[in-house]
């Protein structure tokens, strides 16, 4: 497999490696980025790397909780500018199309354009084009999650670029806003793979043992020992993969309010309020996660331009 230039800047992003050894890497995969990343990884060179999606989308991610009924929503609609996303029209059809996943509850986003829109005798899908026309933008409705009670707390950041709903059970009669706003936080923060290590699937357990053996083979201290013991070794690292990548193992960031894991903040938190809290789910949008937007070349455009009138 090919690579371009274009490839190897993309793996320098992700694992922040020079840029020779990133064209090492390519090259030694057949410019599989993924296995690329492991390469690197085994000869000690990058840490774990976030694969996920490029961002490139304009738009917003929007997260709001029913204050009479406990209903929780978030969703992720599209357009073309930051200009756009920022502006009111923009703003408050989204927050319409939170009212419409509130309200009638579809089962996926085909069902929503099927919906009435707020305020009027049409569907979302009639409305739509409309909203195109007087916006000025190409605008997508992208996906939405909808949590029933017990309890939910909605956590927007930056204006919308991230939106988390946070599903939790709660005992006793306690204000857990504040634990769910932090817990939030948290994963708009550092953006966790798993909720928790329970949730991890064995093959990527299986994964990094490999990941860590092989890195130990390629230590010239580590290299000469027996197999079992660097496999020992590798089981034992398994707690530091988890403290990394799952929300509840993850090293609370929140360290003036409490130092330890996610988990033992709930805990902790939930108990000084005198009741009991449980992490249930959330769900975490990151606009346009892994939607490639069209990069623009302005000098090749303008010299485009200057080429055709000659």
């Amino acid at each position: 497999m090919a690579f371009t230039a274009q490839d190897v800047k993309t793996l320098r992003e992700m694992t922040n490696v020079g840029m020779m050894d990133c064209k090492k890497a390519l090259e030694a995969t057949d410019g599989d980025m993924d296995k690329a990343v492991d390469w690197l990884r085994e000869k000690g060179l990058a840490k774990a790397a976030k694969k996920a999606g490029r961002i490139a989308a304009e738009g917003m991610a929007y997260a709001y909780v029913c204050k009479s009924c406990g209903t929780g929503v978030v969703v992720e609609v599209n357009c073309e500018t930051d200009f756009c996303a920022k502006s009111e029209a923009f703003v408050q059809f989204v927050k319409d199309i939170a009212k419409v996943v509130m309200s009638e509850d579809p089962a996926d986003v085909e069902a929503l354009l099927n919906c009435k829109y707020p305020g009027s005798e049409h569907t979302v899908a009639e409305t739509l084009p409309e909203k195109v026309m007087s916006i000025g933008e190409n605008l997508q409705i992208r996906r939405f999650a909808r949590f029933p009670k017990p309890v939910n707390v909605a956590y927007v950041h930056a204006g919308g670029a991230r939106g988390v709903l946070v599903n939790l059970a709660v005992e006793g009669d306690i204000d857990v806003t504040e634990i769910g706003k932090n817990v939030a936080m948290q994963i708009a923060a550092m953006s966790p793979k798993y909720w928790d290590k329970s949730l991890v699937p064995q093959a990527d357990i299986d994964h990094e043992l490999e990941v860590q053996i092989a890195l130990m083979n390629n230590d010239p201290k580590m290299a000469a020992k027996p197999a079992e013991i660097k496999e020992k070794i590798a089981a034992g690292k398994i707690n530091a993969y988890y403290k990394e990548n799952c929300l509840l193992q993850q090293d609370f960031v929140r360290t003036d309010l409490f130092q330890g894991s996610v988990e033992g903040y709930i805990a902790d938190a939930a108990k000084k309020l005198g009741g009991a809290v449980k992490f249930v789910d959330a769900v975490h949008f990151i606009k346009g996660e892994g939607i490639e937007k069209k990069q623009e070349d302005f000098a090749a455009e303008v010299a485009a331009q200057m080429n055709m009138g000659k």
